[in-house]
């Protein structure tokens, strides 16, 4: 029933349903790495190719639950990788799944724990990761509120490399030993943009004609915040005539959505993925095309990251911020608290209410270039200043790895 109702939003999950259910045919691997959606994957995509680079004797399979996930992985990682989605957390699926793969290692990224796939990847004998742990106050209270679920689940991780020491205190007031933990930090903040990225986002740029016009990006917006990213612009255009907003939904399934809103507010829109012409008279571009937010935040002078107007938790804010671009979230961003936290104590992020006090930020940063430059600054440098979690994960893990296999030849 899930499968079929997100199928009717997305036509990706109307396909691939053995592997769901654990019928895909896989080989045994000796890692298993699940990566949950595409921003998951994103960030664990040069861990796994540093353990992959480290350990050329080990196999790796690498799952993922979302199809935004697993493109991103087959595009990343091709064939070098075995790749399937993770089956639906049924004790049947996951056992079926795990007796044809075999893993010696598992590692979950960031809070994607199932109690089937840890109780029977650990009674296959199998070392259990949960890398770039991230835990809001919220998820620790759904946990605390189960305990008879959460805590021996937790007990079966070997390792939790936490990006926080706030999220550390949370693991360890559910029950979990304060040897197991260690703060990495975020992965995400190990972002390296491509130089070529940045060159396609200043051409783009400039075939759009707007080298010396105002360009921002709402990114990851929900249809919930549409209204409000629209009448934020609409507010701009007062001030700046010329503005040029890109809107892109979180999710494929929106973007029909989304232009049809745009339309009907009003604006002349452009839709990225027809290759329309943006002119100067262009007021919307629909970011509506997959793999290009990045490119698209590359090509504007500030940005709105979405979840955050909704009950949403958010999304990532760094990597406007690694591009350099002043940052905007809503008060519900509750999954990146404490990265939001630090690009606003440095002052290149902002927190806003809503459309009005949205508007009246952004006409006050173009309205006052010191302003600008002072937030740009600083949001580069809180992602520049705590680069690192790639090569303190990659050593924990290493580590465990060796001690593992040690003790199984003994």
């Amino acid at each position: 029933m899930y499968l079929a109702f997100r199928a009717i939003k997305s036509s990706d999950y109307r396909h691939r349903w053995s592997e769901r259910f654990g019928f895909a045919k896989l080989k045994p691997t000796d890692v298993l790495v699940h990566s949950v959606s595409m921003g998951e994957t994103l960030a664990a995509i040069p861990l796994i190719k540093k353990l992959m680079a480290q350990h050329p004797q080990y196999t790796f399979t690498v799952t993922t639950t979302s199809p935004t996930g697993s493109a991103e992985v087959v595009k990343a990682l091709g064939d070098k990788v075995q790749h399937c989605y993770l089956p639906f957390d049924f004790a049947y699926t996951v056992k079926r799944f795990l007796c044809q793969i075999q893993p010696k290692h598992v590692i979950i990224m960031e809070t994607e724990l199932w109690p089937n796939l840890l109780y029977f990847s650990k009674k296959q004998g199998a070392s259990l990761i949960l890398a770039n742990a991230r835990l809001s106050q919220k998820s620790a209270a759904k946990y605390a509120s189960k305990p008879r679920l959460s805590a021996p689940m937790l007990t079966l991780l070997d390792v939790i490399l936490v990006q926080t020491q706030a999220e550390s205190e949370r693991f360890i007031a559910l029950g979990v030993k304060p040897q197991q933990i260690h703060v990495c930090g975020s992965l995400k903040f190990d972002l390296t943009i491509d130089p070529d990225k940045k060159r396609q986002a200043l051409q783009t740029r400039s075939l759009w004609q707007r080298t010396d016009t105002p360009i921002w990006v709402a990114g990851s917006v929900h249809p919930g915040e549409f209204a409000a990213i629209l009448a934020a612009h609409k507010q701009l255009l007062v001030n700046f005539p010329d503005a040029l907003l890109i809107m892109a939904p979180r999710h494929p399934e929106q973007f029909n959505l989304a232009a049809i809103t745009i339309t009907q507010a009003g604006f002349k829109l452009a839709r990225r993925s027809m290759n329309d012409d943006v002119s100067i008279d262009t007021q919307v571009l629909l970011g509506d095309t997959m793999g290009e937010l990045l490119m698209l935040y590359g090509a504007a002078d500030q940005a709105f990251v979405g979840g955050t107007l909704i009950e949403g938790g958010g999304h990532n804010p760094l990597e406007p911020a690694a591009m350099g671009l002043p940052v905007y979230v809503g008060p519900n961003h509750w999954n990146f608290a404490e990265i939001t936290e630090l690009l606003a104590n440095a002052g290149g992020l902002q927190c806003v209410a809503g459309a009005d006090d949205l508007a009246q930020r952004l006409v006050a940063n173009w309205s006052n270039d010191n302003q600008y430059q002072q937030a740009s600054t600083a949001a580069l440098a809180v992602v520049t200043q705590n680069r690192g979690a790639l090569a303190k994960q990659f050593s924990f893990i290493d580590s465990l790895w060796q001690s593992f296999n040690d003790l199984n030849r003994v």
